[in-house]
């Protein structure tokens, strides 16, 4: 089926170390609703299991279908964020990443 959870990022950038709340699903699993309901699960488990002071995320700006992910699940994209992602090379067509935050003042379950 694939995967959903946090990972720890460390790489470079100007909000890591961060906790980023990502899945990859199958295409055959897509609009089942299983990124939303595991991401949900996720940041349950980040904020109240792990004391997680914020939980991130992060796509390309094509990728539509995670950004509704994001914004269903509560995450507000950072308008200042958008990044290069520093494993792909600038000029790579996937390089450019918008991120979207939580921070644990502002989840609610």
């Amino acid at each position: 089926m694939g995967f959903i959870g946090l990972n720890y990022s460390d790489w470079e950038s100007t909000f890591t170390p961060a906790v980023e709340v990502g899945w990859r699903l199958g295409s055959q699993y897509w609009g089942k609703g299983y990124a939303t309901e595991g991401a949900k699960a996720s940041l349950e488990y980040g904020f109240k299991q792990c004391g997680l002071k914020e939980i991130v995320s992060f796509t390309v700006p094509a990728n539509v279908k995670s950004l509704r992910v994001m914004e269903k699940i509560g995450l507000k994209r950072d308008l200042n964020g958008d990044f290069a992602h520093p494993k792909l090379a600038a000029d790579h067509k996937l390089s450019h990443h918008v991120l979207y935050r939580l921070s644990a003042d502002e989840y609610i379950k």
